[in-house]
C-alpha cells in the first residue's frame, strides 16, 4: 500500500514524467497509469510504479494529477468503472491537468463535491519556462478554492520549478493559457508579416533576425520560430495547433461579448495558412505557406549571400574621415540627449529648435546655437536632422532659411527621423541633384532619451560607402549598438520600420490580451509575472504592461509616435502590395486612442481604447477599499473563544515564550509581564528561575545595520541556550517580534535564530496588528487609514529609507526581502476561510501538513482569528512541532491568551498628585508622526512646553554645534519640568537621509543618540516620560535612564505600551509610555497627553472621608484666613503625604472675600495630595447660595441654632442645591457652645445630639455628613478639660454607618491625642481645627522681625508645625 505522502498521475506525458521527477526529488512516492508510454518505464528508473488502472493510480494518495484531453475523457477517466474516483479519499487533492473550458472545469468541481464528497479540486495549467533562467524548467498555473489551494500548494510546488497561485474559482489555470497561447499567436504570425515586408523592400531575412533579435521588436516566438521558418524546420502541425487553440479563446471571447480584433485577424490568417496545406498545391514547408499568402519569396531572399552589420560598421568607423564640427536640427527630447553627448565627446556642435527655452538649455550646456536651419549649417561637415516626421524634415530642410541651400559643398546630412524608406530614397536623389557633392545617410536610431545622453543608442545606418565614411564617427559616438544595412539609403529606416511594425502590433496585442484577461477575472499582476517567463513573452510586454498594471501613462513614448510609424507601416504594405492584416488594425487601435485624445500619453495607453469599450480595468496595482465593505464580505468569525483554552494550555505547559523585540513597540498588547534591556548569561538565569509564562528582550536591533542585527541575535540566542540549559534545561520558544509595517531585519534575524536553535518545521509570517489597523487579508497585507484599507506597500512605511519595500503581497514580500531565494510560489498560507471554516483543528492539521522548513502567512481580520490560530499553534508544538514567529504585537497576547484591560491613567498608578511636569521626546518621523505632533501642538498648546531641536545641528553640524544644541535643551527642559510644565522635546521635521540604507540609519544614530544625551543631562524627575518612535523609545529606556528591567503595566492607549521602570533606572516607578510611530490617528498623541497631564480639578471632599472611612482615620478641616494658613495647610500635607481640607468661615469670607476663595481653590489644585475647600458654618441663606458659585467643594449648613423643623428644612433646601453640582453637604444637629469667630453660643444654649432625632434629620436632609455634639464645644475648653459622651458617639457612628453618613466632630482644638484617637476608634473621620492654628498664628507676632516677608515666613511655619501635629494625631500621615 502506497504511503500517505504520494502522488498519483493518471495520464503521463513529458510534462508529467517531469513533475514526477521533481516529486520524487522532494520525498514523495510517485504512482502513475497511462495506456501506452514510454515514459512510464523512465519514471520505474527513478522508483516510481506503474498501475494498472485509474482508480489503482489514486489509491492512498495525498494527491492525483488527472491529465483530460478532451471533455469526452472524464467520462472514463473519472466517473467510470475502473475510474480515479473508485478508491479516492475523500481529502484527496485532485489535480486536473486539461486545456477543456473554464466553465466545464466547474461543473466538473461542483459533480465532484455533490455527488463524490471530493472537497479539494484544482486545475493546473502545466507549461515550460522560456525565460533564460527557466528555459525548459515546469512552470505551473493554477487555481482553485482556497481551501483546495492551501492543501495543494506545497505538493504543486515540488513538482515544478515555478508556482502560480491565481486564486478564486477553478479554471483560472485554464484562462492562464489562453492568453499565453493568445499571444504566442499573435506574435508569430506578427513575425511572419515583418519577415515579408522586410523581404519585400530588399532586407535579407537574416539581417532582420538578427537585429530584431536583440532591438524592442523581439518577443520569445519571433526569437524562436524566425529560424526555424527560414530553415524550413518547423512542422505544419503547428498551424492545426494554433487554429484550435484560438478557436477556443474566440468562442470564449464572444461568450463575453468581448472584442479581439488582433486575435481575430491573426486566426483569419492561419485559417488560411492551413487552407493552402490543404489545397492539393506543391506546399512542403510552413515558410512557403506564407508565401503563398503574402506574395514574397522569402526562401530565396534568405538563402541569399549574407553579411555581418556590425562588423560592417566598424570598419566604416574605422575609415571615416569626417570633421569635428557638427550641425543639429531638432532638439526635442532624444535630440537634446544626442546633441548634449557629442559636446561632452568634444564635437563642435551648434543646434536649432523651434522651441527657444531648449536653446537656453543648449547654450548652458555649452552648445553654440544657430536662429535657423541654414545657419547652423554653415560650415557643418555632418548635420544631422532629429525631427518628429517627413513635413518637419523637408521644412529643416528645403523650407524658408532650410539647410540645403547654406549647406558646403561635400556636407553630409544624417537623418535619424523614424520616416518611411520611400521619403528616404527620394530625398537621397533630391541632394544629389543639388550639384554640391551633398551625402545622405539614413540611420534612424532606438533606445530612449537616456540612452541618447550617453551614447548608448541602437543606430540602423544605411547610405552609399562615402557617406558612410563621413558620418561614421558622429555614429560611432552616439552609438552602442551600430548596424551598417546594405542597399543604400531607405534600408536603414526600412529596418527601424519591421522593429515599429512588430513593436507596435506587441503593444496592442499585449493592451488587448491584459484586457481579456481582467475580463477573464485573472489576477492582472500575477498574469504578467507568469507571461513573462511564458512563449508569450515579448520585450515590449515586459516594459509596457507595467504601465497598465499601475495605470500610469507618463509618457516614455508617445502614443502618437505609434500612429505614425504604423501609418508608415501600413503604406508601405500598400505600396508593396503585401497585406500586413495585423498591422493594419493595431494602426486603427492608435487611431482610435489618438482620437479619444490620448494620443500624448504613453503609448501603452493604447489599452484605454479596450478599456473604454468594455468597461474593465486591467490596472493590477492593488486597490485601497472601504475597511468596513472589506470586514463584511469575510466569512463569520469562528463562534468559539478559546482564550481560557489556550490559558488552560499554558498553565499545563512549563515552556516559556520569549519574545526578541525589535524595538520596545512590541510590548502593545500585553500586560503585567516583564521586559529585559539587557541578555547577559546571568540576568536570562534569573528570569528563567522566576518560571515566567513569558518575557521579552529589547534588542532594539532595528537601528542597527543588517550585519550586526544578525551578530546580535545570534548572540543572544547563544546566551539563552546556556541559560536555559543551565536551569533544569528550561524549554522555551522563540518569536521574532517585528513591525506591524514590515519594517526590520528579515529574513536575516530569522536566519541568525535557525543557526544557532536549529532548523524550525515553519516559519510563520504574521504582522496582524487590531490596535495599529493592520490586516492580512488574502494574503496582503493592510494598513487602515481613515477606515480605509491602503496596500501596504503602498504606504509611507514601504519608503523607509532602510527598510523599504513595493510588495504588499506578503508571498511576494517574502521573495523580495529573501531576494529570491525562498520564492512566492513556495510560500504558503493559512486564510481567514480556514481560521473562521475550520477553527484551530484545521489550523493544527495545516500547521502540521507543512513541508520542514516551510514560510507560512498567516491571514487575520480579528483577534478572534488570531486565538483560532494560537489555539492551533499550540497544539501542533503540543504534537512537537517547532515554529518560529516573525509577527507584529497581537501574535504574543494571543498566544499567551491575555485578555485586554482598560487603559492606564495616573490615578491607576497613584502619580495623579506628582507636580513636575511630564516628558515627551519625539524622534521618529514618519508622516504619521509628524501630524500627531501637529495636532498635539494645537491641542495642547496651551499647557505645553515645545523645544525643537535642529537635525542637522545632531547630525550633520560641527561638534561644537551639537553640544550647544543639546546643552541648550537640555537646560531649558529642566527649567519647564521643575515649573511643573508638560514639556516636549522635538526633533525637527524635516526628514534628512543618507544615499544609502547604512547611511540613513547613520543619521538615525546621531539623532537618537543626542536625545540619549539631552535627556541624561535633565536632572529633574518628570511626572511621566513619553517616548515617541521605536529606536527613540529604547534609546532612552536603556540608555538615558539605565533601565535594565521593566514592567509592562499595559498600555496608555490602543496599541501603545505603558512600563513602569525597574528599580535600577534613574527614575524608579516613573510610568514610561512607550508610543510607536506608526500607530493611532492624528489625535492620539494629544489625548494621550491630556489623560497623562497634571489634573488641576479639585479634589472631592466625598472621596477623601470616604478613603478615611475605609482606612479607620479622620482628616483634619484646618479654618484659614490668609495665604500664609493656606501655605500652612499645603506644605504640612505635602510633606507628611496627607489629605486635607482648607476651611473659610463667613467671617473669614468677609474679610478675604472672593480672592481668598480663589486662593484656597488654586492652592488644592496645585498640590500633590489631596485637598478640599470648604465652606464652614453657613448660617444664612444668602451666604450659601452665593458659596455654592465660589467654587467650593463642600458646604456646611448650620441651622443648629434653629428648631429641629426650621433646620431640616433650611438644611434640605441647600442640599438640594449643592447637589446639584456634586458638592458634599455637612450640617450639624444639636448645638456646641464656645466662641468661633465672633459666633458665641451660650453654655445654657448648648444641647446635645439626639440619636433618633439624627435619624430623622438624615432621612429629611439627605445630607452627606453630620457634625454632632457629644459635649464637644468651639474655642477653649473650662479647665476641668472636656466631657465627651462616647456612648452617644458610638450610637450616632452605628446610625452613621446605616445611613451612608460621614461623622464630624467640631471642636477639636484643646482635645487630648486619648480623647481624638477613641472618636476615630468611635467612627468620626472629619475634625475641624481652628483655635490653636489662629494661636499659633498670634503667638509668632510677638517676637519683632526685621521685615514683613519675615513675619509671613515666621507665621507660616508657626501655623504648619500645629497643622502637622494635627495631621499625626489624626491619623492621616502618609495616606494621600
Amino acid at each position: 500500500m502506497a504511503s500517505r505522502k504520494a502522488i498519483g498521475f493518471v495520464g503521463f506525458d513529458q510534462f508529467s514524467f517531469q513533475m514526477a521527477s521533481s516529486a520524487i526529488r522532494h520525498g514523495y512516492r510517485v504512482q502513475a497509469f497511462e495506456v501506452n508510454d514510454p515514459m512510464i518505464e523512465e519514471l520505474v528508473k527513478l522508483g516510481g510504479v506503474r498501475c494498472s488502472s485509474p482508480s489503482e493510480a489514486g489509491r492512498d494518495v495525498t494527491a492525483l494529477v488527472v491529465l483530460i484531453s478532451d471533455v469526452d475523457q472524464t467520462k472514463d477517466l473519472i466517473f467510470g468503472d475502473e475510474s480515479a474516483l473508485k478508491d479516492l479519499k475523500s481529502d484527496t487533492v485532485l489535480i486536473i491537468r486539461s486545456t477543456i473550458l473554464p466553465s466545464f472545469l466547474q461543473k466538473l468541481e461542483k459533480d465532484l463535491a455533490e455527488i463524490h464528497k471530493i472537497a479539494y479540486v484544482i486545475d493546473a495549467y502545466v507549461s515550460y519556462g522560456r525565460s533564460d533562467a527557466l528555459n525548459g524548467k515546469v512552470i505551473i498555473a493554477s487555481s482553485g478554492r482556497q481551501d483546495a489551494i492551501a492543501r495543494a500548494q506545497p505538493i504543486l510546488s515540488a513538482m515544478c520549478e515555478k508556482l502560480f497561485i491565481f486564486e478564486g474559482e477553478i479554471g483560472g489555470g485554464s484562462k492562464v493559457k489562453m492568453v499565453t497561447v493568445m499571444l504566442e499567436g499573435i506574435h508569430f504570425i506578427n513575425s511572419v508579416e515583418a519577415l515579408s515586408l522586410g523581404t519585400k523592400i530588399g532586407i535579407h531575412p537574416w539581417i532582420i533576425y538578427g537585429i530584431i533579435s536583440n532591438a524592442a521588436g523581439n518577443s520569445w516566438a519571433f526569437k524562436n520560430y524566425v529560424p526555424l521558418l527560414l530553415k524550413e524546420e518547423i512542422n505544419h502541425q503547428i498551424l492545426n495547433t494554433y487554429v484550435k487553440e484560438l478557436e477556443i479563446i474566440l468562442n470564449m471571447s464572444k461568450s463575453l461579448t468581448y472584442p479581439l480584433p488582433i486575435l481575430a485577424a491573426t486566426y483569419l490568417q492561419l485559417i488560411h495558412g492551413v487552407s493552402i496545406f490543404g489545397s492539393g498545391e506543391n506546399v512542403t514547408s510552413v515558410i512557403k505557406v506564407w508565401e503563398k499568402v503574402y506574395g514574397v519569396s522569402i526562401l530565396d531572399a534568405a538563402n541569399a549571400e549574407t553579411y555581418d552589420p556590425e562588423q560592417l560598421a566598424s570598419e566604416f568607423t574605422t575609415d571615416s574621415k569626417n570633421g569635428k564640427r557638427v550641425g543639429f536640427i531638432g532638439l526635442g527630447a532624444m535630440g537634446f540627449g544626442m546633441a548634449t553627448h557629442l559636446l561632452s565627446s568634444k564635437f563642435c556642435v551648434v543646434g536649432y529648435d523651434v522651441y527657444k527655452p531648449t536653446l537656453t538649455r543648449f547654450t548652458n550646456a555649452g552648445g553654440l546655437i544657430g536662429n535657423s536651419p541654414a545657419e547652423v549649417s554653415r560650415d557643418a561637415a555632418v548635420l544631422i536632422i532629429m525631427v518628429t516626421n517627413e513635413a518637419q524634415a523637408e521644412n529643416a530642410l528645403y523650407g524658408e532659411n532650410g539647410a540645403v541651400s547654406a549647406l558646403p559643398p561635400g556636407a553630409t546630412v544624417i537623418l535619424s527621423s523614424t520616416v518611411s524608406p520611400a521619403f528616404v530614397s527620394q530625398l537621397e536623389h533630391r541632394l544629389h541633384n543639388e550639384g554640391k557633392n551633398l551625402k545622405l545617410v539614413d540611420a534612424p536610431v532606438s533606445g530612449g532619451v537616456k540612452r541618447a545622453s550617453i551614447g548608448a543608442l541602437t543606430i540602423m545606418a544605411a547610405g552609399t560607402d562615402d557617406a558612410l565614411k563621413s558620418a561614421g564617427l558622429v555614429l560611432a559616438e552616439l552609438s552602442e549598438k551600430l548596424y551598417i544595412i546594405k542597399g543604400g539609403c531607405g534600408s536603414g529606416s526600412g529596418i527601424k520600420m519591421i522593429n515599429q511594425l512588430l513593436a507596435g502590433v506587441h503593444i496592442t496585442s499585449a493592451a488587448e490580451a491584459m484586457a481579456f484577461a481582467a475580463r477573464l477575472g485573472l489576477n492582472t499582476k500575477l498574469l504578467f509575472d507568469f507571461i513573462t517567463i511564458s512563449g508569450g513573452a515579448s520585450w515590449i510586454f515586459e516594459n509596457r504592461v507595467p504601465h497598465m498594471i499601475d495605470n500610469d501613462y507618463t509618457p516614455c513614448s508617445a502614443l502618437d509616435i505609434f500612429v505614425k510609424d504604423m501609418g508608415i507601416v501600413t503604406c508601405e504594405s500598400w505600396s508593396w502590395k503585401v497585406p500586413l492584416h495585423l498591422s493594419t488594425i493595431a494602426h486603427q487601435l492608435y487611431l482610435a486612442g489618438s482620437a479619444a485624445g490620448w494620443g500624448r500619453i504613453d503609448d501603452a495607453g493604447v489599452v484605454k481604447v479596450y478599456e473604454m469599450l468594455t468597461g474593465v480595468r486591467v490596472e493590477g496595482k492593488l486597490q485601497a477599499q472601504r475597511r468596513d465593505a472589506v470586514l463584511h464580505s469575510l466569512p463569520p468569525e469562528w463562534p468559539q473563544d478559546h482564550v481560557l483554552d489556550i490559558q488552560t494550555l499554558k498553565e499545563g505547559n512549563s515552556k516559556i515564550l520569549i519574545v526578541l523585540d525589535d524595538d520596545p513597540t512590541g510590548t502593545q498588547t500585553v500586560h503585567d509581564i516583564e521586559v529585559l534591556t539587557e541578555w547577559t548569561i546571568e540576568s536570562l538565569v534569573k528570569q528563567f528561575r522566576k518560571s515566567p509564562k513569558c518575557f521579552f528582550i529589547l534588542t532594539n536591533s532595528r537601528s542597527l545595520s543588517s550585519e550586526k542585527a544578525s551578530a546580535l541575535i545570534k548572540e543572544i540566542c547563544r546566551n539563552l541556550d546556556t541559560a536555559a540549559k543551565s536551569v533544569d534545561n528550561t524549554d522555551y520558544t522563540v518569536v521574532l517580534r517585528g513591525d506591524s509595517t514590515l519594517r526590520g531585519h528579515f529574513p536575516e534575524e530569522a536566519d541568525a535564530v535557525v543557526s544557532i536553535l536549529g532548523e524550525m518545521d515553519a516559519w510563520i509570517i504574521c504582522p496582524f496588528f487590531l490596535q495599529g489597523g493592520r490586516y492580512t487579508i488574502d494574503d496582503i497585507h493592510y494598513v487602515n487609514d481613515s477606515d480605509t484599507l491602503v496596500p501596504a506597500g503602498d504606504t509611507e512605511f514601504a519608503k523607509d529609507a532602510a527598510f523599504g519595500y513595493k510588495s504588499s503581497n506578503l508571498r511576494d514580500w517574502v521573495e523580495e526581502k529573501t531576494n529570491g531565494r525562498i520564492l512566492a510560489n513556495s510560500v504558503v498560507s493559512i486564510s481567514i476561510e480556514i481560521l473562521r471554516k475550520g477553527g484551530p483543528e484545521a489550523v493544527c492539521q495545516h500547521l502540521c501538513s507543512l513541508q520542514k522548513g516551510s514560510v507560512c502567512i498567516v491571514n487575520a481580520a480579528s483577534e478572534r482569528d488570531m486565538t483560532v490560530f494560537a489555539l492551533g499553534m499550540i497544539k501542533a508544538e503540543l504534537m512537537g512541532k517547532r515554529f518560529l514567529c516573525r509577527t507584529a504585537a497581537s501574535f504574543v497576547s494571543a498566544l499567551m491568551g491575555i485578555i485586554p484591560k482598560a487603559p492606564i491613567l495616573p490615578n491607576d498608578l497613584g502619580t495623579a498628585r506628582e507636580k513636575n511636569g511630564g516628558l515627551i521626546v519625539v524622534g521618529s518621523y514618519v508622516p504619521k508622526t509628524t501630524k500627531q505632533v501637529e495636532e498635539l501642538k494645537l491641542q495642547c498648546g496651551h499647557f505645553l512646553k515645545s523645544i525643537e531641536v535642529s537635525v542637522e545641528k545632531l547630525a550633520l553640524s560641527p561638534i561644537e554645534e551639537r553640544e550647544e544644541e543639546i546643552s541648550k535643551t537640555a537646560e531649558l527642559a529642566d527649567i519647564y519640568l521643575k515649573a511643573h510644565k508638560d514639556t516636549l522635546i522635538m526633533t525637527s521635521r524635516g526628514l534628512i537621509t543618507g544615499k544609502t540604507a547604512a547611511e540613513s540609519l547613520d543619521i538615525n544614530f546621531k539623532v537618537s543618540s543626542a536625545l540619549v544625551e539631552i535627556v541624561k543631562r535633565i536632572t529633574t524627575k518628570p511626572r511621566y516620560i513619553i517616548a515617541k518612535g521605536g529606536i527613540t523609545s529604547s534609546d532612552l529606556a536603556t540608555k538615558a535612564l539605565g533601565a535594565r528591567c521593566a514592567k509592562i503595566v499595559g498600555q496608555a492607549h490602543a496599541g501603545i505600551p505603558l512600563w513602569q521602570l525597574g528599580a535600577e533606572s534613574r527614575h524608579p516607578g516613573v510610568p514610561y509610555i512607550v508610543f510607536p510611530g506608526n500607530v493611532g490617528d492624528s489625535t492620539a498623541l494629544a489625548e494621550v497627553v491630556k489623560s497623562w497631564t497634571y489634573s488641576i480639578s479639585l479634589a472631592s471632599t466625598k472621596e477623601i472621608l470616604t478613603n478615611a472611612e475605609r482606612g479607620g482615620y479622620a482628616v483634619g478641616a484646618f479654618n484659614v484666613y490668609n495665604l500664609q494658613g493656606v501655605e500652612a495647610v499645603v506644605s504640612a500635607a505635602e510633606e507628611e503625604q496627607s489629605p486635607a481640607i482648607l476651611q473659610i468661615h463667613p467671617g473669614a469670607l468677609k474679610e478675604g472675600g472672593i480672592p481668598l476663595v480663589a486662593c484656597c481653590i488654586s492652592a488644592a489644585k496645585q498640590a500633590s495630595v489631596p485637598i478640599t475647600v470648604h465652606f464652614d458654618h453657613g448660617t444664612s441663606k444668602q451666604d450659601l447660595v452665593e458659596a455654592l458659585d465660589l467654587g467650593f467643594s463642600s458646604v456646611m449648613v448650620d441651622g443648629s441654632h434653629l428648631s429641629f423643623n426650621e433646620n431640616a428644612a433650611y438644611t434640605k433646601f441647600i442640599s438640594l442645591l449643592a447637589h446639584s453640582k456634586d458638592m458634599l453637604v455637612e450640617a450639624e444637629l444639636g448645638r456646641l457652645s464656645g466662641t468661633e469667630d465672633d459666633l458665641t453660643v451660650e453654655e445654657y444654649e448648648a444641647r446635645l445630639t439626639d440619636v433618633n432625632m439624627a435619624s430623622k434629620f438624615i432621612d429629611d436632609t439627605g445630607i452627606d455628613a453630620l457634625a454632632v455634639c457629644i459635649g464637644n464645644a468651639h474655642g477653649k475648653y473650662p479647665a476641668s478639660g472636656p466631657n465627651l459622651r462616647f456612648d452617644l458617639l458610638k450610637e450616632l457612628h452605628a446610625l452613621c454607618l446605616k445611613k451612608g453618613v460621614f461623622l464630624v466632630l467640631h471642636g477639636a482644638s484643646g482635645l487630648n491625642e486619648e480623647l481624638v484617637k477613641e472618636c476615630i476608634n468611635l467612627g468620626v473621620r472629619k475634625f475641624n481645627v481652628n483655635t490653636e492654628v489662629r494661636k499659633a498664628f498670634m503667638d509668632s507676632l510677638v517676637t519683632p522681625k526685621k521685615d514683613l516677608v519675615h513675619v509671613m515666613a515666621s507665621a507660616k511655619e508657626a501655623m504648619k508645625v500645629v497643622v502637622a501635629e494635627k495631621m499625626h494625631l489624626f491619623g492621616s500621615t502618609g495616606k494621600a
